[in-house]
């Protein structure tokens, strides 16, 4: 995460958001983009979280993982693209000290939720393809649950705690939205964050890939690998997390190697953090073009046949 500085209450000087330097035409299209795109990635990760919690057959592991990345991706389409979009085309917070510090929190939230969800991904498809009967008889959608449960809960209060001890819920001088992070603190979320989890998820992925291919390059009777849904499955979520790592590494090398108060970078920093939060719209998008589960429940969903009796039976894979 950035390493930011903030004035104290006591040094604020009199504040107004700089004047529009475009014309109101571009202001206005500028409002609809941004709109546009929070209401396409509230929608899909919406339908995303209906397919996987109405649909009994969805209830598998793997599915259990993708509904909370919609969840988390859902309050990115809630909370942190409008809010960012709107800082940047209003060149400063207007949204007032409390909603920041919402914005700054459900930020954190999210995008750690979203990285360890990925990494569970990671797991959950290696342990499914790499050993197979402990996969199926240890790892149920319980387990899942139990597991997920924990990473929400964990990252709510590490989070919490993060922003807390460096002093990120005091009110801030008008006009201005900004966190601090100390050199310790920056050092441990980056750890946790980012370099573990990211590693975790390379390393893991790498290994499914082999197997994969060992196993169509090689067919065998002596094949660890004997369920094909397996393997679709693991191509399918292998999409999703190169889609993920590549939106992912630029917001934290940006992050990284450019100072917050940096202006001669402002743009570079922004648009990397702009593509980042941009993966929670993509996500809905891959699932609707290489998931056919997501495609038949899709239909259901808009055609209104979720409502009819016992509709959660109705087979979708």
């Amino acid at each position: 995460m950035n390493l930011t500085a903030v004035n104290q209450t006591d040094d604020c000087q009199e504040y107004s958001c700089p004047e529009r330097s475009v014309s109101f035409s571009v202001y206005v299209i500028l409002y609809v983009a941004a709109a546009a795109v929070s209401l396409l990635t509230v929608c899909g990760n919406l339908l995303v979280i209906i397919s996987v919690s109405h649909f009994k057959q969805l209830h598998t592991p793997a599915n259990i993982l993708i509904l909370s990345l919609a969840a988390s991706d859902l309050l990115t389409g809630l909370f942190v693209i409008p809010f960012h979009l709107i800082l940047l085309i209003e060149s400063c917070w207007i949204s007032g000290p409390e909603m920041c510090s919402v914005f700054n929190f459900v930020t954190f939230q999210a995008t750690s939720v979203s990285v360890h969800t990925v990494a569970l991904i990671a797991v959950d498809r290696f342990l499914a393809l790499h050993s197979p009967f402990f996969y199926s008889e240890k790892i149920s959608p319980t387990v899942i649950c139990i597991a997920t449960l924990f990473n929400w809960l964990f990252s709510l209060l590490y989070n919490f705690t993060l922003l807390f001890i460096n002093g990120n819920f005091t009110v801030m001088c008008p006009g201005e939205c900004v966190y601090t992070i100390d050199g310790v603190s920056s050092l441990i979320d980056l750890l946790v964050v980012f370099l573990m989890p990211c590693t975790l998820i390379i390393i893991l992925y790498t290994r499914v890939f082999v197997v994969v291919r060992k196993h169509n390059s090689k067919e065998s009777s002596k094949n660890r690998i004997s369920d094909k849904s397996e393997r679709k499955a693991a191509l399918s979520l292998g999409i999703l997390v190169f889609v993920f790592l590549l939106c992912l590494l630029p917001y934290y090398i940006t992050s990284l190697v450019i100072p917050y108060d940096n202006a001669d970078f402002f743009y570079v920093r922004d648009v990397a953090a702009i593509f980042f939060y941009l993966n929670s719209t993509i996500n809905p998008i891959i699932y609707a073009l290489f998931y056919p589960w997501f495609q038949k429940s899709l239909k259901l969903i808009l055609t209104f046949k979720v409502f009819n009796e016992d509709s959660s039976l109705m087979n979708v894979q």
